[in-house]
């Protein structure tokens, strides 16, 4: 399974496209994630090591994709605020982004993704 530091880095789809991306590997970050903004940052989020994710205390939704361990996309949602996204047994990490951000990227399952620092 890869790791990386946190902090900046980009995403970059198996179609080409980009995504500014943070990464979030401390507890702490990870725990808070989007929590406390008023709207969605550009970019997305990448939580690892996560399998699930919940939106309790957010003030927008958010586009969600579990990735395998392979960066592969097992599933793709839109979660609305104070709801509870489901785990995915073979998630090894999750994407947040604000609602709207996956389907230009063509995120859907399947896709294969790559961090790049």
């Amino acid at each position: 399974m890869p790791t990386w530091p946190e902090g900046p880095a980009v995403l970059r789809t198996e179609h080409g496209d980009r995504l500014e991306l943070r990464i979030a590997t401390a507890f702490r970050t990870r725990s808070r994630g989007l929590l406390g903004l008023d709207a969605p940052p550009p970019g997305a989020l990448l939580l690892t090591p996560a399998s699930g994710i919940h939106t309790f205390g957010m003030r927008f939704p958010l586009d969600v994709a579990y990735l395998s361990r392979d960066l592969r996309v097992l599933a793709v949602h839109t979660v609305a605020p104070n709801r509870l996204g489901r785990p995915r047994l073979r998630a090894r990490h999750v994407l947040e982004a604000g609602a709207g951000t996956f389907a230009p990227l063509g995120l859907v399952r399947g896709v294969r993704v790559a961090v790049e620092l």
